[in-house]
């Protein structure tokens, strides 16, 4: 037998190295219930997941991040199956539980909602950045498969001594935007949801530079999303392109940019009203809308958390750091002049 072999004998819990279906020997005075297909389904998972686990150690590199990559995904399988029933009473809703993202649904007829959507936007390259986004939109459903929803948003700004800024500590009335949804697909009668958004803003505020601007920015998301395991884990894939047009008045300057993303996030429900998981999203930034020259690049990483607070109210938390990036022409890890170091959401919903 081999060393990996040897060791998750002697180190596994002894119940997950018996043969699938076999219960252990208890006191007669008990009596056992047989262990349901799903429970042996997730003991096999995190057997499975343990024991590649204990011979990855002297592994080529290469191979350990897929090995650890399998053994993540058995593992979210095996504690799904252990989890309680009870723990997956309803059908997802996904139009609100992920923090940077977007799910494919859409709500239903008639429905009407206010949400207040808070983004901060923290560490530059040197000195202090700090900027904090509050977004009130007003959501509606008026036809099936369709969503449109009104916003406007205020922004308050703190840099100091920040490379390439200038300083400035305001609180400005920032932009107006309008935001269209239209599910093609609905993931009941199809393998998978997909919505395309389309959301249009003007902003008076620079949302980098807190500048005094009039920009003009469109950004096209495809999103997809699919229940890996039926009414427990969902998982969502976002792909996004974003051009904007920029002229500052005082200077009568005028710019052109764009930035293409990728975003995967994946939710489990551990309780029927709470959800828990994690984003990541990577992006692209380039001089001019036809993605003529790359500025700079990053990657995000970060958890998030839904929480169902009644039955018509619900609350989104996320945080993401950026986990790294590279900036046109540097060699540094992290791309600090065209993204953040840190970024987190804070939405709250209302139906009425």
């Amino acid at each position: 037998m081999s060393r990996a072999g040897v060791f998750c004998r002697k180190r596994l819990p002894w119940v997950l190295m018996r043969p699938l279906g076999q219960l252990p020997s208890y006191p007669s005075h008990k009596t056992l219930r047989p262990t349901p297909p799903a429970r042996l389904a997730g003991l096999a998972a995190l057997s499975y997941s343990v024991a590649r686990g204990c011979g990855a150690g002297t592994m080529n590199p290469k191979l350990k991040i897929r090995r650890w990559a399998g053994m993540l995904c058995a593992a979210i399988a095996g504690i799904a199956a252990l989890l309680p029933p009870g723990a997956h009473a309803e059908d997802f809703d996904t139009e609100h539980i992920f923090g940077f993202m977007i799910g494919s649904d859409v709500g239903n007829v008639g429905e009407r909602e206010f949400q207040s959507q808070t983004t901060g936007r923290f560490a530059k390259d040197g000195g202090r950045y700090r900027t904090l986004n509050q977004e009130m939109e007003l959501e509606l459903v008026p036809a099936p498969n369709f969503r449109v929803e009104l916003g406007t948003s205020f922004s308050a700004y703190d840099i100091n001594r920040v490379p390439g800024l200038d300083d400035r500590r305001q609180l400005s009335w920032q932009s107006v935007s309008v935001d269209f949804r239209y599910r093609f697909l609905n993931r009941e009668a199809a393998p998978f949801g997909m919505t395309v958004a389309l959301e249009t803003r003007a902003d008076r505020v620079d949302e980098t530079t807190a500048a005094a601007v009039r920009s003009y920015g469109t950004e096209l998301t495809v999103a997809f999303d699919r229940e890996v395991i039926p009414n427990f884990v969902i998982a969502a894939l976002n792909l996004s392109y974003e051009p904007e047009w920029t002229r500052t008045p005082r200077t009568g300057a005028a710019d052109q940019d764009a930035t293409i993303g990728a975003a995967f996030g994946l939710m489990a429900r551990v309780k029927p009203d709470i959800l828990i998981g994690g984003e990541a999203r990577y992006f692209r930034k380039y001089e001019g809308i036809g993605l003529d020259e790359l500025s700079g690049q990053a990657l995000f990483i970060g958890p998030t958390a839904y929480f169902q607070l009644s039955e018509r109210s619900r609350l989104t938390a996320t945080w993401s750091v950026q986990a790294w990036g590279q900036r046109a022409g540097s060699n540094a890890a992290l791309d600090l002049v065209n993204f953040e170091r840190h970024q987190a959401r804070l939405v709250y919903g209302l139906n009425f």
